[in-house]
């Protein structure tokens, strides 16, 4: 497979099979690719758009030269965003996941450090001394004893060293992006996606469609990647498709200054123990038990209806055993 080809078959707007774009992860992953061809394919790409079945392809081939990670429990969601809104918010997605697993489901959470703010996923479970781990036993244990599992992403995509530098000298949100919230190593068969526009929101639908998986895309309509509750925010599952206000659910409207993940780690850190504990800001709070809900009812398979979902997270943090399910997770994986 010659780059030059594939690169100029993209200056004409043409498109590349799955196949092909399986094959160009291989070849990225052992070398053979130099960062200038890499950086030209991300930005072509990017002014073009891709397609599924790229998308697909790129999928394909960080699942096949990652490292695979096989829980032994059948039904677990992954809660993610695909970042790049450049909002600066605290990590809804992960706190969610707690909360969620607070209630009684299994979450496998795959996330990263931020590229774009100082709240991505790795970034919060660090900053409380957990040690990442590949290691299936320890994995295992914490999504069966705390109901999650944390899975780091450098450990399993080795892809995803080799354009790490790239992605970073570019400054802009790539291909990557999209397939972050696509490779878990798990591969869930339920996933709650926050996403930061309506055209992602309609790819992201046609991938899912084909994975044949359990699925919620959100997206907030002012531009967040995940439900703000800053304004009215949209909804797409293998079920419906709707638009929901904030008052639809009895919560106010937040400010974007509440929804802000802090200047620092810690800054971060802290409003994620605070929902955990149930002493953050009213809109923090409602903003995870919304994010949490949407969860619970694809766990559900959308036969609870989403108050009934909210009702469960609310539950999940007013109880206590969120807090408790992040103890125990943190116990078993420092």
């Amino acid at each position: 497979m010659a780059m030059k080809d594939i690169l100029n078959r993209m200056l004409n707007h043409e498109e590349l099979t799955r196949d092909e774009t399986r094959q160009i992860i291989v070849a990225i992953t052992k070398g053979e690719i130099p960062e200038q061809q890499i950086t030209a394919l991300l930005t072509g790409l990017q002014m073009r758009g891709v397609t599924v079945n790229e998308l697909l392809g790129f999928r394909d081939g960080i699942l096949a030269t990652g490292v695979p990670a096989l829980l032994d429990c059948d039904r677990y969601i992954d809660v993610v965003g695909t970042g790049g809104d450049r909002k600066n918010t605290f990590n809804i997605s992960t706190t969610s996941c707690f909360v969620i697993a607070g209630a009684g489901y299994k979450v496998a959470k795959h996330g990263n450090f931020a590229a774009t703010s100082v709240s991505g996923a790795s970034n919060v479970i660090k900053n409380h001394g957990v040690v990442f781990t590949a290691d299936v036993d320890k994995l295992n244990r914490s999504i069966n004893e705390a109901g999650i599992c944390y899975l780091h992403a450098q450990l399993f995509a080795k892809a995803m060293k080799f354009v790490a530098p790239i992605r970073k000298a570019l400054e802009f949100p790539t291909v990557f992006n999209l397939l972050g919230p696509l490779v878990n190593p798990s591969q869930p068969k339920c996933q709650l996606l926050g996403v930061a526009n309506l055209d992602q929101m309609r790819l992201y639908n046609q991938v899912y469609q084909k994975l044949g998986i359990d699925y919620g895309i959100v997206n907030s309509i002012d531009g967040y990647d995940e439900i703000s509750l800053t304004g009215d925010f949209k909804v797409t599952t293998n079920h419906y498709e709707r638009i929901f206000k904030p008052s639809d659910f009895g919560f106010a409207k937040a400010k974007p200054e509440e929804v802000v993940g802090g200047a620092t780690e810690q800054e971060a850190a802290q409003i994620f123990d605070n929902v955990l504990s149930n002493t953050a800001l009213p809109a923090q709070k409602n903003i995870v038990l919304a994010n949490a809900a949407f969860g619970i009812q694809v766990m559900e398979k959308g036969k609870k209806k989403i108050e009934e979902c909210i009702d469960i997270a609310r539950e999940s943090i007013d109880s206590g055993k969120a807090l408790a399910s992040f103890k125990k997770f943190v116990d078993i994986n420092s």
